[in-house]
């Protein structure tokens, strides 16, 4: 059940699979951040965290701008607190991405895991 659709990034919940998906597409604005983040907490807050994966679905995510990199960090840091039982990150169709966000990965503690692809999308 897709919760947010919006033109730079989508939410849903699916229940059955017990997974929060969110898809980010392109690159976020800082003009859109404020918005996501409303739109996430009133995602997040209608499920019961610890049992369920929240998905990072990155593939349709566009190579960012390396001032931009630490913010991508702090992100995945972010995602990391939020108390679900796993986090699943969908690797960026982009080459460029992937590393960029692999390495992001790499550089903090992040207990989730960076896959190609899931079964469930949105």
């Amino acid at each position: 059940m897709i919760v947010v659709d919006k033109k730079k990034y989508k939410m849903a919940i699916n229940e059955g699979a017990k997974e929060v998906h969110v898809q980010v597409h392109g690159l976020m604005r800082e003009e859109d951040v404020e918005g996501y983040m409303i739109d996430l907490q009133d995602t997040i807050n209608k499920v019961t965290r610890q049992e369920y994966t929240f998905v990072v679905d990155a593939t349709h995510q566009t190579p960012v701008p390396s001032k931009v990199v630490p913010q991508l960090e702090q992100t995945m840091k972010f995602y990391s607190s939020l108390g679900f039982k796993d986090i699943l990150v969908v690797k960026p169709s982009s080459k460029i991405a992937q590393v960029q966000i692999r390495n992001a990965l790499e550089r903090i503690v992040f207990a989730g895991t960076f896959v190609d692809k899931v079964p469930y999308s949105m």
